[in-house]
């Protein structure tokens, strides 16, 4: 599965800057929305922090996959964002995130959520990917590293 077929360019963010985990989940509940316009931001932002509360999603290595579930959906709408700097998100290395992939499903997709976390955990342990899309001025420039990568 190709990342570029996942995340698509308006969903895709560089150097982005938020100071904390709340803010920056709030703000990917507004991209969620942008691209699922019948639901609401606000139980976007739920879906999220639902998850969070079981666990962080920070991965290490100044990576986090938060994801969420979501009722009345029928398509995956996957994230990439880059924060300017790393910001504390509990991660299990305890280090400061600074990319994140974010993921809403609709909420019977068990399977497919899997594949897809699992899919993009794989994209993400290639740090000379890491390394670009970290470098990346720009939205544009952003996703034109993602689907160079995918090739």
């Amino acid at each position: 599965m190709k990342l570029s077929s996942l995340i698509s360019q308006d969903c895709s963010k560089a150097a982005v800057l938020f100071n904390s985990k709340k803010r920056i989940l709030e703000y990917i509940s507004e991209l969620a929305h942008s691209q699922l316009p019948d639901s609401n931001a606000h139980d976007i932002l739920d879906a999220l922090l639902s998850r969070e509360k079981l666990g962080s999603t920070g991965i290490g290595k100044g990576i986090a996959l938060p994801h969420g579930r979501l009722p009345g959906i029928d398509k995956v709408v996957a994230m990439l964002l880059v924060n300017q700097q790393g910001i504390a998100f509990d991660a299990i290395d305890n280090q400061p995130v600074d990319i994140f992939v974010a993921l809403i499903v609709p909420e019977g997709e068990n399977q497919q959520h899997l594949q897809t976390l699992a899919t993009i955990a794989d994209k993400l342990k290639n740090k000379v990917f890491c390394k670009r899309i970290r470098q990346a001025h720009n939205d544009q420039e952003l996703f034109a590293i993602i689907e160079e990568f995918d090739n």
